[in-house]
């Protein structure tokens, strides 16, 4: 009986030290898993994100890149981390809803192997092109690709990019030449240098056409860009929207209490709230959408369906 009674409160003592460490979080670092090299658009987001989540929580947020497998091995980090709320990470569509739809055997299950935090935002993302090929709008670079089978190289940083270039090949029927990178910048580089024709990024590369070093054919986005407003998006050259989000949030392991859930949540939502915040973001081509972890979930299981259905549609086999 007395044994029974000792287990019994040790039992209790735990659970009640638990709960208070729950509600002291944080005492001490977190760190953000980001599945991209730095330099890129979503590196500097997230960083923004970090460094005034770190003034709105109390606690330094340290930005850990891990590039590379299309964002897996971050996103594989993330899934194996302890849920106590000190590993999170910032995904994106990318990772969490077109790699799987790319796998044979996906490598997790984004609507159960992870906590959905915070719900950030969407991304606008366009085509592309070195001023050396002979193309200046989408309909010569269709003509051009035709006419050139297995010419035209184009580079991919991210799984958005993979199955958005497959759209337009099976769309239109080119044969273009396929360069995958760890990364968006890597990518942007070797564009800007020429060594490949084009890619399907981030707004990261719009200074690029600034300058004339790049030039921009189309838009992911459902409406112009106020950052490129001559630069057509896909219905007004006869794809239709692409049937994907192509969004970024904050997302940890599966498990984390619902209280620290709701902190971070909170706190990311104030912070991505600010003027001065909302300002710096809009220039980097991102449109914020905070909501709450619930509606956060929902959206990304909704998703991986949606990913996997165009993967389907456009005959992308899974490896």
């Amino acid at each position: 009986m007395q044994k029974t009674i000792i287990k019994l409160l040790t039992g209790l003592s735990l659970v009640a030290c638990a709960a208070v460490a729950q509600a002291q979080y944080p005492t001490k670092p977190i760190t953000m898993v980001v599945s991209f090299p730095p330099g890129g658009t979503s590196d500097s987001l997230a960083r923004l994100i970090a460094k005034n989540l770190s003034d709105g929580i109390g606690q330094p947020v340290i930005v850990e890149n891990k590039p590379g497998a299309e964002g897996q091995i971050a996103a594989t980090d993330i899934m194996k981390s302890s849920p106590d709320g000190y590993r999170i990470g910032f995904v994106t569509s990318g990772n969490l809803s077109a790699l799987p739809a790319m796998r044979k055997t996906p490598p997790y299950a984004p609507a159960t192997d992870f906590t959905p935090i915070a719900d950030v935002g969407r991304y606008a993302f366009f085509l592309f092109t070195h001023p050396s090929l002979p193309a200046k709008d989408f309909k010569e670079f269709i003509a051009y690709a035709k006419a050139n089978p297995g010419k035209v190289s184009y580079g991919t940083g991210n799984a958005t990019g993979v199955l958005a270039f497959g759209q337009l090949k099976s769309m239109f029927g080119i044969d273009v030449l396929h360069i995958p990178y760890k990364g968006e910048p890597p990518a942007t580089t070797d564009l800007v240098s020429g060594r490949i024709d084009a890619m399907i990024g981030t707004a990261a590369g719009l200074p690029y056409v600034n300058d004339g070093r790049l030039r921009t054919l189309v838009t992911l986005l459902p409406k112009r860009s106020p950052l490129a407003p001559e630069t057509p998006v896909l219905k007004e050259i006869g794809m239709g929207e692409l049937p994907v989000i192509l969004w970024a949030g904050i997302v940890g392991p599966a498990g984390i209490p619902k209280d620290i859930v709701d902190r971070l949540n909170q706190v990311i939502n104030t912070t991505i709230a600010k003027p001065e915040i909302q300002a710096q973001i809009e220039q980097m081509g991102f449109a914020l959408t905070p909501t709450t972890p619930e509606a956060f979930g929902l959206m990304i299981k909704e998703q991986v369906d949606a990913y996997e259905t165009l993967a389907q549609s456009i005959g992308l086999k899974a490896q």
